[in-house]
């Protein structure tokens, strides 16, 4: 059986014409364009927006790596540390989280 895709027929139509004007350029104009709109509106003051492609690669990530607590457990299908409250099942042995078992 084979799949159709739904079709917006309010939408409007191109023509061969208007298809065969698109350039490469144009497209990756539009496209250069539509990233350049999107805005993150949810930063607090003092917070600074980055670009879409910006540069990380002097940024230096720090954190705290806390070991796993004895109430938690390491799903053996997503491979993700969860409480103990979220184990579904062991299967031959190995814990699998609610996520994963449903």
């Amino acid at each position: 059986m084979e799949k159709k895709m739904a079709t917006d027929y309010d939408s409007p139509r191109k023509t061969d014409d208007d298809l065969s004007e698109d350039s490469l350029q144009e497209l990756q104009a539009r496209r250069a364009d539509k990233a350049a709109s999107i805005i993150d509106e949810d930063l607090d003051a003092g917070e600074v927006a980055e670009l879409p492609g910006a540069d990380l690669s002097n940024e230096e990530l720090t954190f705290r790596v806390v070991p796993r607590q004895a109430d938690e457990f390491t799903c053996t299908r997503c491979f993700l540390v969860h409480h103990r409250s979220q184990l579904a099942s062991e299967k031959n042995g190995q814990p699998v989280c609610r996520e994963c078992a449903a």
